[in-house]
C-alpha cells in the first residue's frame, strides 16, 4: 500500500489521468451493455461519469492531503512543545 500511495505521490496527473481513462472505459463497457442510445450518447455518457468518478478521486486526494498535513503539523507541534519541556526542566 505505501508503494502505490509512493507512485501517486510522485506521478500525480499521470494517476489522475489512468482513473478518468479507466472511467470512461468502465462506462461505455456498461452502457453497451446496458442502453440501446446511439454511440454518440453513450460516448456523453460515460465522458460525464468519468468527470465525476475523477471529481470523487481529486476530493478524496485532497482530503488525505489535508489529514496527512495537519496530521505532521500536529506532531511538529507537539515535538516542539516536548523540546521546550525538555529544555525548562534541564536549564
Amino acid at each position: 500500500m505505501d508503494s502505490l500511495k509512493s507512485w501517486v505521490s510522485e506521478h500525480k496527473l499521470s494517476s489522475i489521468g489512468a482513473v478518468w481513462a479507466s472511467g470512461i472505459v468502465a462506462s461505455l463497457a456498461y452502457n453497451r451493455a446496458r442502453s440501446s442510445y446511439k454511440p454518440s450518447v453513450r460516448l456523453i455518457h460515460a465522458r460525464l461519469h468519468a468527470q465525476a468518478f475523477t471529481l470523487a478521486v481529486l476530493s478524496g486526494a485532497a482530503a488525505m492531503h489535508y489529514y496527512e498535513g495537519s496530521r505532521a503539523h500536529a506532531h511538529a507541534h507537539a515535538r516542539e512543545a516536548g523540546e521546550e519541556v525538555a529544555q525548562n526542566t534541564l536549564g
